[in-house]
């Protein structure tokens, strides 16, 4: 279901999340590249995680494109990053939206209403996932920072 073959990217996606108490309000923001255009996309929520503002920036700006294309997402989000890398994704499906027994003694996946909202984007956008260690002055990720805290603001 997902692809981790690399494809030449049309759009860069930059993303973060931010959460005030983990739960408790939150905040995301995406910067979106193509060619010299960017746009950025921010958003919040209530009463929320850390990792559901991770995925609600990835899902967002996917959903901001007006065509499929390939895309490359950078997070600081080893969340997001390794559950697509590392095939944790493909594997919650394959085992019923259950976590390992080994790790998680098959507990339920966390967050499986955006990771089902994830698939199909990935379905129709070539994307590869690439990790950005946060808060390391990486230009883009400090925005996408400054946006999802802004959101939290709001």
């Amino acid at each position: 279901m997902t692809s981790l073959a690399p494809t030449a990217a049309d759009v860069e996606l930059f993303t973060d999340g931010a959460c005030s108490g983990n739960p408790g309000p939150g905040g995301w923001g995406a910067i979106l590249r193509y060619g010299g255009t960017e746009k950025e996309l921010s958003g919040s929520a209530p009463d929320t995680t850390n990792n559901r503002m991770e995925l609600i920036a990835v899902i967002e700006g996917l959903q901001a494109l007006s065509r499929p294309c390939g895309v490359a997402v950078h997070s600081d989000s080893r969340y997001v990053v390794d559950a697509i890398n590392k095939g944790w994704l493909d594997n919650w499906q394959a085992r019923g939206w259950r976590k390992a027994a080994a790790r998680g003694t098959g507990k339920p996946v966390l967050n499986r209403d955006l990771w089902e909202r994830l698939i199909p984007l990935l379905a129709t956008h070539q994307v590869t996932f690439h990790w950005i260690r946060g808060h390391s002055g990486h230009p883009e990720n400090e925005r996408a920072d400054r946006l999802a805290v802004a959101g939290i603001q709001r």
